[in-house]
């Protein structure tokens, strides 16, 4: 089995947790409202606005046997810079101010989690960052492009409010492609269990910042409980 299939099933009960935060389920349901929403683009700017800072650190700290990623993270880096200003677009066309998010701080798990990457590049391994890929990426291929159809609607939102969540679903299923080409290519087995111990940490910790988002009210006549199962 190459390395990216191991990683996906060393990693899938982690994902599930991730994916039964309530807010996840309950948009599934068609539990939304415009609160909620603004606080998910809220938390997304104050870690998306990381991702470039983040790519370079990774770049910068690879070890010699690790030169070989350099071109692949330098493209990455063109690619993910302005995604921030995304998401303020879109929490414009929601009506809201986003400067104030722009001069704002992130809630406490959105904080942790950015500061367990810096952390993880500048005194682990700089390969567990990909944990962090893993678990953005791969949740947005799942849930971005099914969470913005069940959001627009009931909310009456235009398609500039989403931007971020569309883009990034389209996006990231060929990153996605990418990525699991770059897994396969690492063979130091160190480098490998960095790779999987943050992604597992990863995935906990972005299932903290869903959990941390205000549900929206729960109406008793919703329909039965979706399954994280359904998105595995």
């Amino acid at each position: 089995m190459n390395f990216h299939a191991r990683l996906l099933r060393m990693t899938a009960r982690s994902r599930m947790g991730l994916l039964s935060a309530p807010i996840i389920q309950g948009c599934l349901r068609g539990e939304v409202s415009l609160p909620s929403y603004l606080a998910f683009l809220t938390e997304a700017y104050h870690h998306v606005r990381h991702t470039v800072p983040l790519l370079d650190a990774c770049r910068a700290a690879l070890p010699e046997r690790n030169e070989w990623m350099r071109e692949a993270l330098t493209e990455y880096i063109a690619e993910e810079a302005g995604h921030d200003e995304w998401i303020l677009d879109d929490i414009r066309a929601c009506g809201a101010d986003a400067e104030a998010v722009r001069h704002g701080q992130p809630g406490a798990a959105t904080a942790a989690m950015v500061d367990y990457a810096y952390k993880t590049i500048e005194r682990g391994n700089p390969l567990g960052f990909f944990g962090m890929v893993l678990v953005l990426e791969g949740t947005s291929v799942s849930l971005a492009l099914m969470a913005a159809e069940q959001i627009q609607k009931p909310l009456g939102l235009p398609d500039s409010a989403f931007s971020y969540l569309r883009s990034h679903g389209t996006l990231d299923q060929q990153h996605t492609a990418d990525f699991a080409v770059l897994m396969d290519a690492i063979e130091d087995r160190a480098d490998r269990a960095a790779i999987v111990l943050a992604a597992r940490h990863f995935f906990r910790l972005y299932g903290d910042v869903f959990r941390s988002l205000p549900m929206p009210h729960v109406n008793a006549t919703q329909p039965a409980r979706a399954t994280a199962e359904s998105l595995a």
